[in-house]
């Protein structure tokens, strides 16, 4: 078992039974298109692998904030799994800016793979595929999918982005999903990305209309400006 192989078995291991919208699919999927744009930016795949598949082993959301500021999990992995000091650099330095609080924050991948990882995620949190990851995140946190006297609170800090407790699956697109676009960081993230958000206007513009809430079109048009 090659060393790529062994990471994607012990991640598994650690997210096999979330339910959240960032399980071991969600890994398997980033490492696709990481794999997929790396082959259009030439980086290294080796460590491009190891970030897509460890990139969410310490999210805060999951395993608390000292895990997400030590990396604990990833590392332990990396160490587990033999591989060596150099790469693993790379995988941790990797991993320490990707993220959409990270961005929030400033922190803005510098490392080829960085960028790719980084675009992958958040492609995947757009498409069809997000709306289902916001719902599976959503219900899983006793959330509903739309209210239509809750709206979006848009521009929020880290800070306020990680505490918001209330909202809708279709606020979150607005807060956050909506914005992703226009934070990819390599040609191939862009057009792919380009072409996920199209699919969730598409979406939102057809839901709103079966719902019967022209206000609410009317916010996405103005949003869409």
């Amino acid at each position: 078992m090659d060393k790529i192989e062994k990471v994607r078995e012990k991640v598994k291991a650690l997210l096999g039974s979330d339910n959240s919208g960032h399980g071991m699919d969600h890994s398997e999927r980033v490492l696709r298109l990481s794999l997929q744009f790396a082959e259009a930016e030439s980086a290294n795949t080796e460590v491009v692998s190891m970030a897509a598949l460890l990139h969410d082993v310490d999210d805060y959301k999951l395993f608390g904030e000292e895990s997400a500021k030590n990396l604990t999990n990833a590392k332990t992995i990396l160490d587990d799994c033999g591989v060596d000091e150099d790469t693993k650099n790379q995988v941790v330095e990797a991993i320490e800016t990707i993220g959409y609080s990270k961005r929030l924050q400033g922190i803005t991948p510098i490392t080829i793979e960085a960028k790719i990882v980084s675009d992958a995620d958040m492609c995947d949190g757009m498409g069809i595929i997000g709306v289902l990851r916001s719902y599976q995140y959503n219900i899983a946190h006793g959330g509903e999918f739309f209210n239509k006297d809750i709206f979006p609170v848009l521009d929020m800090s880290a800070e306020e982005y990680k505490t918001k407790k209330d909202g809708t699956v279709v606020t979150h697109l607005f807060e956050k999903i909506l914005k992703l676009k226009d934070l990819m960081l390599t040609d191939a993230g862009r057009k792919e990305a380009t072409k996920r958000h199209g699919y969730m206007v598409d979406f939102l513009y057809h839901f709103f209309e079966e719902e019967n809430v022209p206000e609410w079109a009317e916010y996405l048009t103005n949003y869409l400006k």
